[in-house]
């Protein structure tokens, strides 16, 4: 068959105060890899959600194999036709087998009843050919973000899909991850599927994509061949204007240890819950200073953070906060009273509450220095607030009082680093800090991190993408297998000394 395998032709989307979509086209040739781009509130997810059957366009037509999609067609019905999606924000069954989320719905039967066996055993193949060492009959909800986001992928591998849509897959993926996935896009390619990538890595689309449009503001910028078209190109279109990054600068004096971790282990839980152990970790952080954790996923950072945020609990060690032993922290409620904030690395399963609106995420731990006589909340110094991280961090809202749910991802994720800025903590732990964050956001964001080491605040910085934790970084601690294995000076780490100590 000729003909582009997917095409969209003036498509428009009104939401309340917002206009989402306003004549947006795209066009995706047979067996390539089109990157979708543009900035948090572009209009991308709502262009996705509509592809996919999640929501219907007020205007406009979408064309699958030359034939027009009904705009009345559920998920499924358009999952039937050969179309499959990985958004963003996961849509796993958490009591649910990994195998079971796999294959939902497509289980393989025999004389009437699903075939137990045979689902593991697919469930397994198809898990191994993604590199992803996990137990199939374990439940989802024991799995890290980034074996999350592996499990989603596997599952619409399994489609026999024409075309699937990748909505930022590799966000929370390390960088072997990421080489993993891009090999099962080339076989896919090959095999004539084809991708819609969704990303804010634009390294990523030089490596991968074939092919890209440009979204601004829920109106059509402009298409081209990757080929030939350099990253400064692409951040011009999507943003409007030239970004540049900011690379903290080294030399500047520290001041007295905030935080110190005397050998902190922890025993793996049977369950699941904690894959990976910990083992004798030390090390410290000092005010004014950014020290950055580097590792693969699964490595230990993640666990090592919600431990000193009391949000998991140690087997041994201890860890001082301003030379006063916290251990053990029993919730994260004595962590935010100690000085401490963290912008967790799932937002929407740990930060956010999702039908609360915008005010009341941000403001939330901050409402005692927002009340009067501790008693009443100090409405127009709320609002201050909470329009002073609006504009520090550019988030894109109807208005304050909008659910957090209705907002894209990466403006999800600028609420809850106001949140924690809010609070002037004395230590801020970031978990992957920009993830889902556009390129123009992600230099803001990067530019408030050093700010607020620069004002004296101890800052860790954990971060999957290596050039994000050298430009933060005044030291970078490298973890593997549950064990700090090096920590480096800013000056002496390139990405193959890192990645060395990682594996």
């Amino acid at each position: 068959m000729t003909g582009p395998v997917l095409e969209v032709r003036n498509l428009h989307k009104q939401f309340p105060g917002v206009k989402a979509l306003d004549a947006v086209q795209l066009r995706v040739e047979r067996g390539e890899v089109h990157a979708l781009l543009g900035e948090n509130g572009a209009g991308k997810s709502t262009l996705l959600k509509i592809l996919s059957g999640a929501q219907a366009a007020d205007q406009g037509e979408c064309f699958l194999d030359g034939q027009v999609l009904d705009p009345d067609d559920t998920p499924l019905a358009r999952q039937r036709l050969g179309l499959a999606t990985i958004y963003q924000e996961f849509n796993l069954l958490p009591f649910l087998s990994v195998a079971e989320n796999v294959y939902l719905g497509r289980e393989p039967t025999r004389r009437g009843l699903i075939d137990w066996r045979r689902l593991h055993a697919d469930a397994a193949a198809v898990l191994r050919s993604l590199g992803l060492q996990v137990d199939p009959r374990g439940e989802v909800r024991w799995l890290s973000v980034a074996q999350q986001q592996m499990v989603e992928i596997a599952r619409a591998m399994t489609q026999s899909a024409k075309l699937i849509i990748m909505d930022e897959p590799t966000a929370a993926l390390s960088s072997r991850e990421v080489e993993v996935l891009h090999g099962v896009i080339r076989h896919l390619k090959q095999r004539g599927v084809s991708i819609v990538y969704v990303t804010h890595r634009l390294r990523e689309v030089q490596e991968i994509c074939d092919s890209f449009t440009v979204l601004r503001d829920g109106r059509f910028v402009a298409r081209g061949a990757v080929g030939g078209t350099q990253v400064k190109d692409l951040v011009r279109l999507m943003v409007g204007r030239e970004v540049e990054f900011v690379k903290r600068a080294r030399g500047a004096a520290v001041g007295s240890t905030v935080l110190s971790v005397k050998d902190i282990s922890t025993d793996r839980d049977p369950s699941g819950r904690h894959a990976t152990a910990l083992h004798g970790i030390s090390l410290e952080v000092r005010a004014g200073e950014v020290l950055g954790f580097a590792g693969l996923v699964g490595a230990g950072r993640t666990e090592l953070a919600r431990i000193l945020f009391g949000a998991d609990p140690c087997a041994r060690g201890a860890f001082y906060l301003n030379g006063r032993e916290l251990r053990p922290l029993g919730s994260p409620a004595k962590a935010l009273e100690a000085g401490m904030a963290l912008v967790p690395e799932d937002r929407k399963q740990h930060g956010c509450f999702l039908e609360q609106s915008v005010t009341q995420n941000m403001t939330l731990p901050s409402l005692k220095r927002l009340a009067r006589w501790r008693v009443f909340v100090d409405e127009r110094r709320e609002r201050e607030l909470v329009e002073h991280y609006r504009r520090a961090l550019g988030i894109k809202m109807a208005g304050p009082q909008v659910n957090i749910g209705t907002l894209s991802g990466g403006n999800q994720q600028k609420v809850l680093l106001a949140r924690c800025m809010a609070l002037d903590p004395k230590l801020l732990i970031v978990d992957e800090p920009t993830r889902g964050i556009d390129v123009g956001a992600k230099a803001e964001v990067h530019q408030l991190l050093c700010d607020m080491a620069a004002s004296g605040v101890a800052v860790i910085v954990i971060s999957s993408e290596l050039p994000e934790v050298m430009a933060l970084s005044d030291r970078i601690a490298v973890f593997r297998e549950g064990r700090v294995s090096g920590i480096l000076a800013a000056q002496d780490a390139s990405e193959t000394a890192l990645m060395d100590l990682a594996t």
